[in-house]
């Protein structure tokens, strides 16, 4: 039976370690930078040895991925159970408290936005995989709403993936930007840029008269990507 040292059972001091290792983690990956730290430096900030370092992660890769899945699993939490409280209310209601809710989540912490869409980018194979993983769950979970307010009628009854999967990469850039911009964005016009695109890109229509290349284009407009040729960069 391992031994309880100071009251405190060796699990629990396993567990407060790797808490630990994942905060100074977050600290020195958003300051001095991902690449640029070492395990001996996350291990001193944290107070812990190299030896405890690899028996909770195999690198500090392994640092990384767990914060960046922690961040946007919390995220999805709050999201989740806030929409559960207006389970009965409109479509727009409930795209807005989604929007709210994970925008007040992610800003909380300026770090969380720079670990999640600057750091963890273009690390590994497995880390852009697992960046995919959520890119593809949060999309669903627009996807989801936009159904929804189309099947209450206050939008248009189409196909919402790509759309879906285009405000996430919205979303990303906008916290990417409102996280390394000096003097820091208001995060309340962070929310209400994000709440218009969404809600734009849900109501319009399925397809655009007018627009090159759209199913719903008429016959008489042409498209070229060559300039100078007729229909080249512009309608006509």
């Amino acid at each position: 039976m391992a031994r309880t040292y100071g009251g405190v059972a060796p699990e629990q001091r396993r567990a407060d370690r790797r808490e630990r290792l994942l905060t100074a983690g977050l600290e020195l990956f958003t300051s001095t930078g991902f690449r640029h730290t070492k395990i001996t430096e996350v291990c001193a900030r944290a107070g812990v040895s190299t030896r405890n370092f690899y028996e909770e992660f195999t690198g500090k890769e392994d640092v990384l991925r767990t914060l960046h899945d922690r961040i946007n699993g919390l995220a999805l939490q709050h999201v989740t159970a806030a929409l559960d409280k207006v389970a009965e209310a409109d479509a727009m209601t409930r795209i807005a408290t989604l929007l709210d809710v994970f925008i007040d989540t992610v800003t909380v912490d300026p770090r969380l936005p720079r670990l999640n869409y600057v750091e963890a980018v273009g690390v590994s194979a497995e880390l852009e995989e697992q960046h995919q993983v959520w890119v593809d769950r949060w999309a669903t979970f627009i996807e989801t709403e936009a159904r929804r307010a189309a099947e209450h009628g206050v939008a248009p009854d189409r196909d919402y993936r790509l759309t879906a999967i285009a405000l996430v990469g919205a979303a990303t850039g906008l916290l990417r930007e409102w996280q390394a911009h000096e003097p820091p964005l208001p995060v309340e016009d962070v929310g209400a840029e994000l709440r218009a695109l969404m809600l734009a890109a849900i109501m319009r229509p399925g397809k655009i008269p007018g627009m090159p290349g759209n199913p719903g284009a008429p016959s008489n407009v042409k498209e070229s990507s060559r300039e100078g040729e007729p229909g080249g960069g512009r309608l006509t």
